[in-house]
């Protein structure tokens, strides 16, 4: 349906499909207040607006209790539930055995399931990125998987209304190029860190792509405030699968936000050298 066609819904109906993108009855009624939408923009201004500064923890793991496990084998094996989770299909036993494991251990150390948008990614990227988030805090993890549950709603929201529009990008991406190579440097873990009064948070976790890119670390309508960030890219892992000796464990890169503008944050690495710029 288009968003005029929503907007003719009853309250109640529109409610309910809206609980089917984000499941959380706070964030349904809040963003209700503002139904009819006078546009796409305003729906989807209005929807980030609530998730990120109305909601809070309670709704968030609301939110997360209406996912399916990602750990469950009878799902696994069945390519997950939805086309959000699809790239599983060509997982083996192994992997998904241990998909299954990661996430009990997941689950059992921070209460609530793993949440990734899935979108893309094959069985080995998620379970590695399960593998990454296990190390992280249980406060810095609630704030990653409230990201990840913001793209999961804009991407439902993009199967409900056809002619929804937004822009597709994180604020942040990162190329990873191995220089030495001559190729992307792909599978390399990269946390997004801010700092605070009390020292760096993780508010972002992927792995860059075939390409060696990152290009949805943050929900992609997602602004950051002003303020000191860095990137942290595990290249001694990344070295130590090709059984190459490296100087850096890893790389780590600080930088400035200003403004809404996009941010792109290259990084070009050898065993005994790396350097970066803001590219565009």
């Amino acid at each position: 349906m288009t968003l005029t066609d929503f907007n003719k819904l009853d309250r109640d109906t529109a409610a309910k499909e809206l609980f089917s993108c984000c499941g959380s009855r706070n964030w349904v009624s809040l963003l209700m207040q503002t139904f009819p939408f006078g546009s796409q923009e305003t729906l989807i201004e209005k929807a980030r607006e609530v998730w990120y500064e109305a909601c809070d923890k309670n709704d968030w793991l609301e939110s997360f209790s209406h996912h399916p496990k990602i750990g469950d084998k009878k799902r696994l094996t069945e390519k997950f539930a939805g086309k959000e989770q699809a790239g599983v299909a060509s997982a083996t036993q192994e992997t998904i055995d241990a998909l299954a494991k990661a996430n009990k251990d997941y689950e059992r150390k921070f209460g609530f399931i793993f949440i990734v948008c899935a979108t893309g990614k094959s069985a080995e990227e998620m379970l590695r990125l399960l593998k990454d988030r296990l190390k992280n805090t249980i406060d810095d993890e609630l704030t990653i998987a409230m990201g990840e549950q913001h793209k999961i709603t804009l991407i439902r929201f993009n199967e409900l209304l056809e002619d929804l529009q937004f822009v597709k990008m994180s604020q942040i991406t990162t190329h990873v190029l191995d220089t030495t190579a001559g190729k992307p440097g792909n599978d390399i873990s990269i946390m997004l860190q801010q700092l605070h009064t009390h020292g760096y948070a993780t508010i972002a976790q992927g792995i860059t792509n075939r390409d060696g890119r990152i290009v949805d670390l943050l929900p992609p309508d997602k602004k950051l405030q002003p303020g000191v960030y860095k990137l942290v890219f595990e290249t001694g892992i990344y070295y130590s699968a090709k059984s190459i000796k490296t100087f850096y464990p890893m790389v780590e890169i600080q930088f400035m936000i200003s403004d809404d503008s996009h941010y792109h944050v290259p990084l070009l690495i050898s065993p005994f050298g790396y350097s970066t710029y803001r590219g565009s």
